[in-house]
């Protein structure tokens, strides 16, 4: 009897641990597909705050992509470059608008 109860035993325990891990059925999953940036920045218009903040960057197996990364990067680094240069030479037009000093005191106020 007791000799039944434990090949009873091995046998559940066995089919089980089969069951678990998949009973040794040939089939195979699908390689996943690699996740890819859905939603890029905006090519048609300058990068807002909104873009950035909805932008959500795709994760790989050791982090992000390192491509979609450096890409985002490039485009934000450009776009705040050229912002710049614009605010540079508004501030250069604004100063040589005002040749006598500051536009505060022109208004008659004292």
């Amino acid at each position: 009897m007791f000799w039944f109860l434990l090949i009873t035993m091995v046998v559940v325990v066995a089919a089980v641990t089969l069951a678990v891990v998949g009973g040794g059925d040939s089939e195979v999953l699908p390689e996943a597909a690699p996740e890819q940036l859905v939603d890029p920045l905006p090519a048609a218009r300058p990068v807002d705050r909104a873009d950035v903040e909805a932008l959500r960057l795709p994760v790989a197996a050791r982090g992000y992509r390192m491509a979609d990364v450096d890409d985002v990067l490039v485009r934000l680094g450009a776009e705040l470059a050229e912002r710049d240069a614009r605010i540079a030479e508004l501030e250069e037009a604004l100063a040589g608008a005002a040749p006598g000093g500051d536009a505060d005191t022109e208004g008659g106020e004292k």
